[in-house]
């Protein structure tokens, strides 16, 4: 069974943890779904990752629904369980994640905006969802500038 992480945003932008941890993952040979709650939503993040970097730091993804989805490193998509055999799912937006969904992913990354009492509220359902549900998760936080994990189930 995967891992949980939990990532309280507060000094950086989503898009720059989201480019961050994919190009880590992408580095290992990972595949990862990057999933959002909204279709315009994807559209906008596949624009910011498009012009992420410089072209030494290209991060090869598409947003699903092509011919060629499975070959994507990272797939944009709305939906859950639309991509199997990916070792990670990065969830924007709010965007659920079912504690099955760890059995089959060696890691799950919830990214929510700490300053948005709205997706605080959201992520903390999450946890307990998760972790009621017998998940491994960890709580990582950047509030003092760098991240810090701050707890862990």
């Amino acid at each position: 069974m995967g891992a949980a992480l939990f990532y309280h945003v507060t000094q950086s932008s989503i898009v720059d943890v989201v480019v961050n941890l994919l190009t880590r993952a992408v580095q290992q040979g990972w595949q990862v779904e990057l999933r959002g709650t909204s279709l315009p939503a994807m559209e906008q993040m596949d624009d910011q990752l498009w012009r992420a970097g410089g072209p030494a730091e290209f991060l090869p993804h598409g947003l699903a629904g092509g011919a060629h989805d499975a070959l994507q490193p990272v797939l944009l998509t709305t939906t859950s369980g639309a991509t199997s055999g990916r070792q990670a799912i990065l969830s924007v937006d709010g965007a659920d994640v079912r504690p099955e969904e760890l059995d089959h992913h060696d890691r799950v990354w919830i990214l929510f905006d700490g300053m948005d009492g709205a997706a605080v509220t959201h992520a903390r359902g999450q946890w307990k969802g998760l972790t009621g549900a017998g998940a491994k998760a960890q709580y990582w936080s950047e509030e003092s500038g760098r991240w810090e994990k701050k707890s862990e189930s």
